[in-house]
């Protein structure tokens, strides 16, 4: 019997897909824990395996497409099947256009339709696609295709930024780009136009100018800036006028600060510690490849040095926001605005937990670091306070028995949180290793959508920086963050007597909605235990 496969939820916050490619064609078998397709949704592009066998009898979502969660995917059955009575809607929801459509049409056909000038033979209008459930604008950080050159289907088009991640765009089509509707480092909303490509040497200068979305012209809005007025290599940055006492310099770059670098490469880079920011690039369109990493020279460090300005000269740089530092600013001033914070401050003597620290390095092939030791403690007392290791939702309250923390990571675009999972079950060393991989992962734009999501606590920690107390913002639906600060050498008072002695500062951001204070001091009181005693953990 036939069964229905509906696109399915791959994050706890998906609430649509986009098939990034299919796998297996319609009349091809499929055996279970074959890889079906690949679909994209915020932050990565996860492989999605079939759970059935038999035949790819039909596919509800082309290549290209978007589709809400549960909507019609593929139907796989026996060979020569009738499923016209699945296909008529009596029991599966049908996709967001009528099924005979989503065969039939893809994106750039439905992109024909909003046109209001009809198309020249061939040519296809190429739109801004939705790269997540959360999209609603992209930025082209480059273009991997010049106008002139010819495209196949399946070469890389472009690679356009979302809120927490750049992602390829191929193409599904094959011809000559013939136009480019968005330059480097431009803003549009999803399905504005992007490109248009057709038979060489076709006048597409009527589709373009006349391209219209929901009735609106899709050209970039003027708050987009800076513009870039030609896609070359050599782009002129603007010149002050003699007269003026302002200079504006304007922050252009043609990967728009992003590394194009093959798979191979990134995967030595990985294996190498190489930085690929610093590897040039001598592949098509400076794209780092193998032999870029085999012949790479580290350079020695140079100090960096201020820009130089003139005294008495008022100067700036304008930085385009880019889409990540746009959701962290939307992400944080809700939770800020909604959540009520208060905050909770101790300071922990640190003595215990420095001596535990330097006998538990010295065993071989071991390094722990403070923060993995916050990480198990804060692990273990969430598990005796699910309280604190609750999330809020409007309608309900969950309360966690599972323990995911989340660490804030400060890359150049802004803050990523990895997430290491099931904490509390995991020792010192792995809790080490796996911090260690995040952070590498952060710094290269390597984390994966499921290395990102589910936390239920996080945990910032600003010590390394010298900084000694802050305070931070809930990352929602969690209901707190602790806060933590460098370790200070000081006197302390102990038995009555004034000696030298170790503390930490520490300040948890709790959401009183879920957490009362004094649920919130307990939970303390509870990690005060941990640190200051760290062998309890090992118990």
């Amino acid at each position: 019997m036939a069964e229905v496969i509906n696109m399915p939820r791959l994050s706890d916050t998906m609430e649509e897909g986009t098939v990034a490619a299919w796998l297996k064609k319609v009349g091809d078998k499929v055996e279970e824990g074959d890889i079906l397709a690949e679909i994209e949704t915020d932050k990565a592009t996860m492989e999605f395996e079939s759970f059935n066998e038999g035949t790819l009898l039909h596919i509800g979502i082309q290549e290209g497409e978007s589709a809400k969660v549960d909507s019609l995917l593929a139907i796989i059955g026996e060979e020569g099947e009738d499923i016209s009575a699945l296909l008529s809607g009596g029991t599966v929801d049908a996709t967001p256009s009528a099924v005979k459509e989503s065969q039939e049409s893809s994106a750039s056909a439905e992109t024909e339709a909003s046109a209001s000038v009809d198309l020249p033979e061939g040519v296809i209008v190429v739109t801004m696609p939705r790269l997540s459930d959360t999209m609603e604008e992209g930025t082209v950080a480059t273009w991997l295709k010049k106008v002139g050159e010819e495209v196949e289907e399946g070469d890389i088009l472009a690679e356009i930024e979302t809120d927490k991640a750049t992602m390829e765009f191929e193409s599904f089509q094959s011809g000559t780009l013939l136009h480019v509707g968005l330059q480097e480092g431009e803003s549009a909303k999803v399905d504005a136009l992007l490109a248009i490509i057709g038979p060489a040497g076709t006048d597409v200068s009527a589709v373009a100018s006349n391209f219209k979305v929901g009735g609106a012209e899709s050209k970039p809005e003027a708050k987009q800036e800076p513009k870039v007025e030609a896609p070359k290599s050599e782009v002129k940055a603007p010149v002050a006028k003699p007269t003026a006492t302002v200079t504006k310099r304007v922050a252009v770059s043609n990967t728009n600060g992003r590394v194009i670098a093959s798979p191979l490469a990134k995967k030595m880079a990985e294996e190498k510690g190489i930085n690929l920011s610093q590897v040039p690039g001598t592949g098509e369109n400076g794209r780092i490849i193998k032999r870029d990493i085999e012949n790479y020279t580290p350079a020695p460090q140079v100090a960096s040095v201020g820009k130089f300005v003139p005294t008495g000269v008022e100067d700036f740089d304008e930085v385009p926001n880019s889409n990540m530092r746009k959701a962290i600013a939307k992400n944080l001033a809700k939770s800020k605005f909604t959540a009520p914070h208060y905050y909770l401050n101790v300071e922990f003597d640190m003595d215990n937990a420095i001596a535990f620290r330097a006998q538990y390095n010295s065993i071989p092939d071991t390094k722990i670091s403070f923060n993995d030791m916050i990480v198990k403690a804060c692990a273990l007392a969430l598990k005796q306070h699910p309280q604190v290791n609750s999330q809020w939702f409007d309608d309900r309250m969950k309360l966690n028995n599972h323990v995911h923390i989340g660490v804030a990571v400060a890359v150049p675009d802004g803050l990523v949180v990895p997430v290491v999972k099931f904490a509390n079950e995991q020792s010192l060393t792995q809790i080490g290793a796996a911090v260690k991989d995040y952070a590498g992962k952060a710094r290269n734009k390597k984390l994966t959508l499921d290395e990102m999501e589910g936390s239920t606590f996080t945990i910032s920690n600003l010590g390394m920086f010298g900084i000694e107390s802050f305070t931070s913002i809930i990352n929602q639906p969690n209901s707190a963050i602790l806060s933590v600060g460098a370790i200070v050498s000081k006197p302390v008072v102990k038995n009555g007597q004034v000696v030298p002695g170790n503390t930490m500062k520490l300040t948890m951001a709790c959401d009183h909605r879920t957490v009362d204070g004094a649920t919130g001091a307990q939970f303390l009181q509870t990690l005060k235990g941990y640190i200051e005693n760290p062998v309890t953990m090992l118990v």
